[in-house]
């Protein structure tokens, strides 16, 4: 892959700092392919002092601006940190959202910075037509991250038969086992898991009908052991095939996520990470449920339809605001609503939804405060309405049911508290409490785990 032979083995990159140029580039060093983030990475002073990401601006654009210059001279950073670290082996990758903040002029910038330092773009999130002209323009392999046959097709009509010989491979991601966001179309249930046997043979069949049958698929999402796909190798239906691993690599010495992230994934149960639809992305994303998500959750539950006139059955008068203004619920929602406000959630929320949330006062203040903050993070956010587009908006109401996702991606990734920030893990997180591998808690090096997963088991 990407101009050499490897492993079939990949990191998958975990956006923000949470894969860096230290566990990616261990990883291409044991004959692997690395990937590390370039969302918002991280970099260090000449002292080696992590650079702090603050924020000057007092308007989104001028924040939304701090934060690509921030993204750019992380992600050279990391580059760099990573080329050291391979040492000449392996293949090292970056990985981006393309409904990142600026993902083309973050591209180009670290691209250009650490010219020669980068052998491929790994890239999901959304639709990346343009990915494979940044990457060729610089002269890297390209890798779209896709959910489907029809998802790649449509890539590949648009954009990508253009630049066919620097397609290194297509990651397929499994969208219902995947930790991170979620590839899931609205024609598909997220409670009803499909296998993914039949949507990467349709994939193959896809790639194949366009003349990429050497073109390796990459399978994400789910994969523990190779033992347990088995019957995919040497398969024609699949044909070349090689394996991400995004939530194994957590769990070892180099990477940099914290000592309490770290002994928390060995203690999960299978359920314990939930398919969630809060990522003011507008994805489904994983993560691990914890007191954070159990927020979320109740702000959903506390949720009423209203109307600012009686209309149908919207009758019931209730005040909302410190003016205290009247809107109109049910009867029945009156009711529910008048036990939130007595038992704390004084504090009703207006929703792009024409619904009310009911929250407490120091969370209202929080999600006040976050909105306030809004740094354009993403090229499109349903949290605090900012939109990378001249207006600067999406032309909806904020959406006090997401929360700003910067901020505690952030905020796990530079300390130890895992119980009130996202912890994004794929849905196999849970074997880390039954494989034996990890008894007494045993954390590997990168190469002792590149070295377990080549045996198979």
């Amino acid at each position: 892959m990407s101009g050499k032979e490897v492993l079939p083995v990949v990191e998958g990159g975990k956006g923000i700092s949470v894969s860096n140029g230290e566990s990616s580039g261990a990883w291409a060093s044991a004959g692997g392919v690395g990937t590390f983030s370039g969302v918002n990475a991280d970099a260090y002073d000449d002292n080696g002092q992590l650079i702090p990401q603050v924020y000057h601006g007092k308007t989104r654009r001028e924040r939304h601006e701090e934060l690509i210059k921030h993204s750019i001279r992380g992600g050279i950073y990391q580059a760099r940190v990573a080329h050291e670290t391979a040492g000449g082996e392996g293949r090292i990758h970056m990985n981006v959202l393309w409904e990142m903040a600026a993902a083309e002029q973050i591209l180009h910038g670290v691209l250009e910075g650490a010219q020669g330092l980068i052998h491929g773009i790994t890239c999901g999130a959304g639709m990346p037509y343009r990915v494979a002209e940044i990457a060729v323009k610089h002269g890297v392999y390209y890798y779209p991250i896709v959910s489907s046959a029809r998802a790649f097709r449509a890539l590949w009509l648009r954009a990508y038969n253009k630049f066919r010989d620097f397609l290194g491979g297509v990651v397929y991601e499994d969208p219902w086992l995947a930790g991170g966001h979620n590839g899931l179309s609205n024609s598909e249930d997220p409670l009803k898991p499909e296998d993914p046997y039949p949507r990467v043979k349709a994939l193959r069949e896809m790639m194949n009908s366009f003349g990429l049958n050497e073109t390796p698929i990459i399978m994400a999402g789910g994969v523990w052991w190779l033992s347990e796909w088995d019957h995919w190798l040497d398969n024609p239906e699949i044909g070349p095939v090689g394996f991400q691993f995004g939530t194994r690599p957590l769990l070892t010495k180099e990477s940099p996520i914290s000592d309490a992230w770290k002994q928390r994934l060995l203690t999960l149960k299978k359920g314990d990470v939930y398919l969630n639809h809060f990522s003011p992305t507008g994805f489904y994303s994983s993560a691990v449920s914890n007191p954070f998500l159990e927020e979320l959750k109740g702000r959903a539950e506390r949720q009423v339809a209203y109307s600012v006139e009686p209309v149908g059955d919207l009758t019931a008068e209730f005040m909302v605001g410190p003016r205290g203004r009247p809107v109109y619920l049910t009867e029945h929602d009156r009711e529910r609503a008048q036990g939130w406000v007595a038992g704390g959630n004084s504090v009703a929320l207006r929703t792009p939804d024409t619904t009310l949330i009911f929250v407490d006062p120091a969370q209202a203040e929080v999600i006040r405060q976050d909105q306030i903050d809004c740094m354009g993070c993403l090229s499109a956010c349903n949290f605090s309405n900012w939109a990378q587009n001249e207006e600067g908006t999406t032309g909806r109401k904020a959406d006090p049911r997401s929360f700003c996702i910067q901020k505690t991606l952030q905020n796990i990734s530079h300390s130890e508290d895992v119980e009130h920030q996202l912890m994004f893990a794929g849905h196999n997180a849970y074997r880390f409490a039954s494989d034996p591998w990890y008894q007494n808690g045993f954390v590997p090096t990168v190469k002792q785990l590149v070295e377990r997963i080549a045996t198979g088991y």
